[in-house]
């Protein structure tokens, strides 16, 4: 009987350690944990590195636990860690909360800690929702801290700072004048930076903009970098003549120079003497376009432009009404008086009709200067119907 109770007793003990029984340790609820309440919900979360997280750890928020993991499995990708979490129902969080991987002290156990965002909450957490890779994080591990501050000290610069610390006392000893004036203009620098902070904003905003419209022209360039190729290959093929262009070019630019340099004091020689004509000309001053003005209408006066129209000219004439001057041409209309070298001989009524003596004396020509001869009898004749007889 009593070993009939043993066989089974190692029965059930194997059955417990079967597939549907006992699961290990991890599977055993440890006393103090957190509260679940009644009607947990579940949350995945899923972490590149879970570093050595272990089921029925402490989900917390805010430092106070509010769940557990459940478990660890490993992504599909095989890149990352799913963990699986229950959290009490009573704690409300929204829907795009992070998940953070932290450690109760310096070498405390791991946990997860569940955060609000830091802005723009969505939402609420409900049962099954996924935390994604992008809103989770770990902190650095202490082995991590201390193999970077390693490297650090052994194959980083640190060695060195004995080396620059004595040559920066070599470079400062001695120098400290130009160094406090050195430091000095640094800072009169920054100050006068300061004092163009808007200009130097203006400027970066100019290349901003600058930036946008070489973007917007992209396909421009593009186009005229691919298409630069056949002009680079003329000037190729032209490179020769290009070349020869020049070096004529600086022949041409060495016998210029020799050119005015042999003839330097000729051109001084000739701007002196242009100094008289110049001088005068500014003299002129509104007087020369003025007297051009008669060169378009030359012999005409410039007014002729008025006058004349095509084919024909305007006349303007001038009438002297005066009563006395008509009726003394009138009166005088029956009188001629014709001069002689002799004298005036008057032809008409109550005029003497007595010849003057023969012969008749010669007429001195009369000098350049003096007045024109007038018309003979018919202009006489017309002076005195006109009222311009003598």
């Amino acid at each position: 009987m009593k070993r009939l109770l043993g066989v089974l007793g190692v029965v059930l003990l194997l059955g417990g350690c079967g597939t549907g029984g006992f699961a290990g340790l991890y599977s055993t609820p440890l006393p103090g944990g957190a509260d679940l309440g009644d009607h947990p919900y579940h949350v995945t979360a899923q972490f590149a590195d879970v570093l050595d997280l272990v089921p029925q750890a402490s989900v917390k928020v805010n430092d106070v636990a509010v769940g557990r993991v459940d478990k660890i499995d490993l992504a599909p990708d095989t890149r990352s860690a799913i963990v699986s979490m229950r959290v009490n129902g009573d704690v409300k969080l929204p829907a795009n909360a992070y998940a953070d991987l932290r450690q109760s002290s310096l070498l405390g156990e791991k946990f997860v800690q569940l955060r609000e965002p830091e802005s723009g909450a969505e939402g609420t957490l409900a049962d099954g929702a996924v935390i994604p890779l992008q809103r989770t994080n770990r902190n650095p591990e202490v082995e991590e801290v201390l193999g970077a501050l390693s490297l650090l000290l052994n194959g980083g610069g640190v060695n060195q700072l004995a080396d620059i610390t004595r040559e920066l006392n070599k470079a400062l000893t001695g120098n400290e004048a130009e160094i406090r004036a050195l430091l000095s203009r640094v800072d009169q620098l920054a100050t006068e930076l300061d004092g163009q902070k808007s200009e130097i904003i203006r400027a970066i905003d100019g290349l901003n903009r600058l930036s946008s419209t070489l973007v917007g022209q992209t396909a421009n360039l593009t186009n005229a970098l691919d298409n630069l190729a056949p002009g680079l290959k003329v000037l190729t093929e032209q490179r020769d003549q290009l070349v020869g262009m020049l070096q004529s070019l600086d022949t041409l630019s060495g016998v210029a120079v020799d050119t005015i340099d042999k003839s330097k004091a000729q051109l001084i020689d000739n701007l002196k003497a242009l100094t008289p004509t110049l001088t005068q000309l500014a003299e002129a001053g509104q007087n020369l376009p003025t007297a051009l003005k008669i060169l378009p209408t030359y012999p005409l006066p410039d007014v002729a432009g008025e006058v004349v129209r095509g084919d024909y000219a305007n006349v303007r004439a001038r009438l002297d009404l005066d009563l006395s001057a008509i009726l003394q041409n009138i009166a005088n209309a029956g009188r001629v008086q014709i001069s002689t070298p002799a004298g005036t001989i008057g032809l008409g009524q109550g005029t003497s009709s007595s010849a003057p003596p023969l012969p008749l004396p010669q007429q001195t020509a009369p000098p350049p200067e003096t007045e024109a001869p007038s018309g003979g009898l018919l202009g006489d004749l017309l002076g005195s119907l006109l009222g311009g007889g003598r």
